[in-house]
């Protein structure tokens, strides 16, 4: 570099002296750069190190929000030397700042209770952040991780530091998170992995990462890929813990566990018992061995009912007599108390996501996360054996052989922000509500809300109503609904059930593709196949033979004809040697799950499992080919 841009470079940086901005200079020149002369932003911490020491990771990181930075998560010369002045002009902004402290709450102390407000440069809004969330939901990512091939050598993540959210930037770790949770969800041969990644690369990781979240059942309304590499904190944090609860509550499921059908209550159907979000089961459960040792006291909540722990240290020495006693009791100072008790936790492998103060603060996101630890490792419920028992539960298990069918329905319902929740399909859509907002979300303006029935618990005859409604609708919209009647979905009858939910899903895709087409004609089935047949055609050489006739040609259950369409949809998205014959059932699957995982990162909405793929799914293939049309369609020049 000459003088000029040594002397342009300390004139726009007045505090720095020509000599320093050489040595800068030098000290840049001789980093880990990218092709293009730029550090990659998780490195800066310790570049500013060499250079000016004793500035911790979020100092160096909040000076760093004060500079517009030309490349994303990327910082080039310029940069660097404008970030080196402002750090030696102590001109770290307070764009990250901490409030700690001991609060008196409704007359009980709080200790410590730590948030961490974030903004951007030039921005009025301010978002706030836990800390004690962020620390404990790193701690789950670096123990989750640990080795692994790609990314291990990336952790531990500092808990104490801001550095899991730069850490998020590119995908990768996210990604990663997903298959811990919800394994085999990505296909990670589609990740981009190398160690110094473009923002285009950055961009289809975190495509990966939105689309995948979704389809495990996270809500990424208002999270797109762009935010993810912008390393916005409070959106990160808020996924990475529904991936987390995702994956703690993976378990707590009756088809798994067919033990927490003892958890029931006098007169409680299982159907009711179904209708239950996770959270309230574990508290069901909770207080099950609260009963069953012979105490007083219930819990309602994951905060001000175990802040003193004494809930906590009955059910531990209730599923660990041997390791865990009830001497925690005989504490008196909460925070020794819940220490005691945490003890016992450590003692059976379980003393993560809660601290003394986190229990004490009664937060309720970790302690939930606490809670399901137990359950998953201790859940402590005597096998079934009565035939009584056994009957109803089997008649509910019944309903297995529909159970991809109805998980990709209930996932889908839910991407439409859906409420309430939809965990059961068959159950949770009975009183009708969730269909007709549905019916909204795909016609704007179509419900007349003044008919409906929105209050909780309604009875069976306003149940009925409603999904009287939902079925008058369906045939405004010319549905096939031959023999369905409102009472249909209410009883919760299986093939009923997914007939409609199916043609609202359909017809989400026909207006998706509608609003994108040119002319007023609707998009039919064989448009969709002609489609995909145009497009897999312009891909070559080609992976498969010919073209298909329906969505129900066998030639699709190699995956290879799907992965034609992805190849022709943007070439060299597929890589041919990751591409099996697609003979064996196994090489089939492969090339399934690697034609999902290719649609999401190329932005597309998935719902299906591979094995709707190897096993030609009709209705499930269609969404598939419809996602990747709309995405074709919106991606075309107007």
């Amino acid at each position: 570099m000459s003088n000029l841009d040594v002397q342009r470079l300390a004139k726009r940086n007045p505090s720095l002296k020509p000599w320093d901005v050489e040595t800068i200079i030098q000290k840049f020149s001789s980093m880990d750069l990218d092709s293009n002369g730029g550090l990659d932003q998780r490195n800066l911490s310790k570049a500013v190190d060499d250079i000016e020491p004793g500035h911790t990771y979020d100092e160096v990181r909040s000076a760093l929000k004060d500079i517009e930075v030309s490349r994303q998560g990327i910082v080039e010369l310029d940069e660097f030397v404008e970030l080196i002045a402002a750090i030696k002009k102590g001109k770290a902004s307070g764009s990250v700042r901490e409030k700690t402290g001991i609060e008196n709450i409704g007359g009980a102390k709080t200790f410590n209770r730590r948030t961490i407000i974030t903004s951007k440069q030039n921005q009025s809004t301010a978002h706030t952040i836990n800390e004690d969330e962020k620390e404990e939901f790193t701690n789950h990512i670096n123990l989750s991780l640990d080795g692994d091939k790609d990314i291990g050598y990336r952790l531990p993540i500092d808990p104490t530091s801001m550095q899991v959210f730069d850490e998020c930037r590119d995908g990768l770790i996210l990604s990663k998170l997903i298959n811990y949770s919800a394994p085999d969800t990505i296909d990670e041969r589609v990740l981009n992995r190398s160690r110094k990644l473009s923002p285009f690369q950055v961009t289809e990781n975190n495509n990966v990462v939105v689309n995948s979240a979704k389809a495990i059942g996270c809500s990424v309304v208002n999270i797109g890929s762009q935010d993810l590499a912008e390393g916005r904190e409070h959106l990160i944090l808020g996924l990475i813990w529904q991936i987390i609860k995702i994956g703690l509550f993976a378990n707590i499921d009756i088809k798994l566990h067919p033990e927490l059908y003892r958890l029931l209550e006098e007169e409680e159907t299982l159907e009711d018992f179904l209708k239950l979000p996770a959270d309230v089961i574990l508290l069901r459960w909770f207080n099950y061995h609260l009963k069953a040792a012979g105490w007083h006291r219930r819990v309602s909540n994951f905060s001000g009912d175990i802040k003193d722990s004494e809930n906590y240290t009955v059910l531990l020495s209730q599923l660990a007599p041997n390791q865990c006693s009830r001497q925690p009791l005989n504490e008196r100072d909460v925070l020794a108390r819940a220490e005691m008790m945490l003890q016992g936790a450590d003692a059976i492998g379980c003393r993560r996501y809660v601290s003394p103060k986190t229990i004490v603060n009664g937060n309720t996101k970790l302690n939930l996360a606490f809670v399901a630890l137990l359950f998953n490792t201790h859940p402590c419920l005597e096998a079934l054996e009565e035939d009584a028992e056994h009957a109803e539960l089997d008649e509910f298990l019944f309903r297995d052989q529909y159970d991809r069918e109805s998980r990709a329905f209930a996932l889908w319902l839910n991407s439409l922000n859906v409420d309430p929740f939809v965990n059961y399909l068959f159950e949770d859509v009975k009183d009708g509500r969730v269909l007709l907002q549905a019916f909204e979300k795909i016609y704007p303006n179509s419900v007349m809300w003044r008919r409906v029935n929105k209050q909780d618990n309604l009875s069976r005859f306003k149940q009925i109503e409603n999904t009287n409604y939902v079925v008058d609708l369906g045939k405004q919209f010319k549905f096939s609904l031959v023999g369905i009647q409102g009472a249909d979905i209410t009883d919760g009858t299986p093939l009923l059930v997914l007939a409609i939910v199916w043609q609202l899903m359909r017809a989400n895709i026909i207006q998706t593709l509608h609003s994108l087409a040119v002319g007023n004609r609707e998009v039919t089935d064989m448009d969709m196949v002609n489609w995909a047949n145009r497009t897999a055609e312009s891909h070559k050489p080609r992976f498969s033979t010919g073209s298909i006739r329906s969505f129900h040609d066998q030639q699709l259950k190699s995956g290879r004809f799907l992965l034609d369409v992805l190849d022709g949809m943007k070439g060299g998205i597929v890589d041919p040697n990751l591409v099996t014959s697609g003979v064996k059932e196994d090489d089939m699957k492969l090339n399934a799950k690697y034609a999902i995982s290719i649609a999401r990162k190329l932005g597309a909405t998935i719902f299906l499992l591979p094995e709707d793929i190897v096993e030609v799914k009709p209705k499930m293939i269609l969404t598939f080919i419809g996602s990747l049309m709309a995405l074709g369609h919106a991606s075309k020049p107007q």
